[in-house]
Order: structure tokens, then sequence, then C-alpha cells
């Protein structure tokens, strides 16, 4: 049954995904300051929500760690990934590297969200674990709209950007019922997995999201929608708390 609950929080993902099948005709202006926007909210959740979590649950020491190895681990995947450079031309480039990145980098961030609300819902943390699981489940709403948002900026189907979001809850759930069946023996990897979230997301929104939203003259724009994505997520931090 404490399976439930995990399965609920990680498919409000869905839910969050399930407004973009209402946004249309996106112009190359729009794409560019909903670009900007998406790195805001990853920016805030990086450095207010994944990094003082990772420093309160262990010490600066494993916080630069994890940080220094998603950057790492990132940096190989892009290296791996046939990737075509931006040039910030009108024509229609090939984005799966940058989409790549991206679903990884939003997964990652779902690991230890995972972890957390399964050790929460063991049979010695059943008083904190309804309360982990409905933070994490009402935050993985806009998650999930970020991720679908993202996806289709990048003209991939309304549908299958819903499809590929669901999956990142998914990965999510695959990590809650891990910390559920292996409880406390996963604890320890918690602040090492929210520091690897963070400095993988900060490594895509730097490499990817800011060049792309900057490099067609939307510079002004652009920047006005990371800082009102920043602000968001800073609200959606504190409400959720």
């Amino acid at each position: 049954m404490l399976s439930i609950p995990i399965i609920i929080s990680s498919l409000c993902t869905s839910l969050g995904a399930l407004p973009v099948l209402f946004i249309k005709n996106i112009s190359h202006r729009g794409k560019d300051v909903l670009l900007a926007y998406t790195a805001g909210i990853m920016v805030a959740a990086s450095a207010y929500g994944l990094i003082p979590s990772a420093l309160h649950l262990s010490n600066l020491t494993v916080l630069v760690i994890g940080i220094l190895v998603g950057t790492f681990v990132l940096t190989l995947l892009e290296s791996a990934i046939p990737h075509v450079d931006l040039d910030h031309s009108n024509e229609r480039q090939d984005q799966s590297s940058v989409i790549v990145l991206f679903l990884v980098a939003m997964s990652l961030h779902n690991l230890p969200e995972g972890l957390s609300v399964g050790i929460s819902n063991v049979s010695n943390g059943q008083d904190i674990g309804p309360l982990v699981t409905f933070a994490i489940g009402l935050q993985n709403v806009p998650d999930g709209f970020l991720v679908a948002l993202f996806l289709v900026t990048q003209e991939v189907g309304r549908y299958k950007a819903i499809l590929l979001s669901t999956l990142t809850g998914l990965i999510e759930m695959s990590a809650g019922l891990l910390g559920l069946l292996f409880g406390e023996s996963f604890e320890p990897i918690i602040p090492y997995g929210l520091a690897f979230a963070a400095g993988s997301m900060l490594f895509v929104v730097y490499k990817e999201l800011i060049p792309e939203s900057h490099g067609d003259g939307n510079e002004r724009a652009s920047t006005i929608a990371f800082i009102v994505g920043f602000i968001t997520m800073l609200l959606l931090t504190e409400w959720f708390r």
C-alpha cells in the first residue's frame, strides 16, 4: 500500500505536462523567451532547492564533489551525442543533443527526489512520509510542465512531449520504490544525488539553453524571462515547503 503514494506523486509529472496541449503556433521569439524562462526555473531549482538540501543533509565537500561529478558526466554525454552547434539561423537544426541533455538532467533531478519519497515512507518514517510525498507530488506538477514546454519549443510533438515528461516521472517512481525497499541503506547517497542533479542542470542551462535563447536578437526579452522563471521557482519552492 505504501507504493501507491509514490506512484501518485510521480504521475503528477504527467498532470503538469497536459497544458502543453493548448500551446500552439509558438514564434521564434516565443521559443527563445520560453527557453530562457526554463533556464531561470532550472537555475533556481539548483541554487535554491537542490544545493541547500544537499548542504543540509551533508557538507560542503559532498556538495562540491556531487556538482563536479554531475558536470563531468554531462560533459562526457554531450561529447558522445551527435551534435550540431547552433548557428542561430532560421534553418531547422538537429536538436537531438539539446533534447537528450535536458531530459537526462531532469531525470537526474528526479532520482534523489524519488529516493527521498521512498525512504520517508518506510516503516520508521511513516509520520513524515505523507508530508514528503505530498510536497514532492506538488512540485512534480510544474516539473512536468517544464519538461513538456521545453520539448514543444524544440518542435517535439505535443503528445510525444507529454509521453517523455511522463517517462521522467516514471524514473522518479522507480527511485521511490527502491528507496521504499532498501530504506535507510540508501539514505547516505541522497545528498550526492542532489548535488549531482544540480551540477547537471547548471551545465545544461549554461551550455545549451542560455546560448540558444540569446542568439537571435531576443536577448532583452529572454533575460527578463530568465528572471521571471527564477522568481517563479523561488515562489513555488517556498509554497511547497
